[in-house]
């Protein structure tokens, strides 16, 4: 999967906004009710590195990977960073995009979440 490809995956799911932030962050975030569950950086050096939240297990497999490091700043909540997304296995990353979405969706009131 390339940026495009998982951009268009991620605005599939319900009521995901897309937003990106210019200067100095330079980051697209997509999230649910005011919830955060994916993000890439838009400028270089690290253009197109995407992170994603992963479930607390997935973590440490994940991270012993190449080309997968634990993300700045968000690690500690179980974030990490794919560097290279076009060579990391697509199937697989469209079930990290879901359990993150709905772990992101799982975390708002009762009230949103039977809206969405």
């Amino acid at each position: 999967m390339n940026i495009d490809e998982v951009t268009a995956y991620c605005l599939g799911f319900s009521s995901v906004l897309e937003k990106t932030n210019g200067h100095p962050a330079n980051i697209c975030t997509f999230s649910v009710g005011g919830k955060k569950f994916a993000y890439y950086k838009t400028s270089e050096p690290e253009r197109c590195r995407f992170s994603v939240r992963v479930a607390p297990e997935r973590f440490l497999e994940l991270t012993d990977q190449p080309g997968v490091k634990p993300a700045k700043y968000l690690s500690r909540f179980h974030w990490v960073t794919i560097v290279q997304i076009d060579l990391f296995d697509g199937d697989y990353l469209k079930k990290l995009l879901e359990w993150s979405y709905q772990r992101a969706v799982e975390t708002l009131p009762k009230k949103l979440q039977a809206e969405i």
